[in-house]
């Protein structure tokens, strides 16, 4: 979750960037920057940013097994063999 606390201009973040960097490092939570007073930028680290996709991607893999299960219920689908061949077929690829 964003702290609210951690808002900071661009500008500022600019002309301290060696503080700020060491801060996201340590606390590991990001920081907003603002353009003419309005929220444009995130800034995290990379570690936590990483931390962050890992996560999403684990969020989302249930959602999209279950969405591939109702559209093979809906006749959508196909067997794995016909996958493979198709597959194997488009990219050159032989046994």
């Amino acid at each position: 979750m964003i702290d609210l606390r951690e808002v900071r201009s661009v500008t500022e973040f600019q002309r301290n960037v060696k503080d700020y960097v060491g801060r996201l490092k340590e606390k590991g939570s990001p920081l907003v920057l603002t353009v003419n007073g309005r929220a444009e930028l995130v800034v995290q680290d990379a570690e936590s940013y990483q931390e962050l996709l890992d996560r999403l991607e684990r969020a989302e893999a249930p959602a999209a097994i279950r969405q591939g299960i109702e559209q093979f219920e809906r006749g959508q689908g196909m067997l794995l063999a016909e996958a493979e061949k198709r597959l194997r077929k488009k990219h050159g690829f032989s046994r």
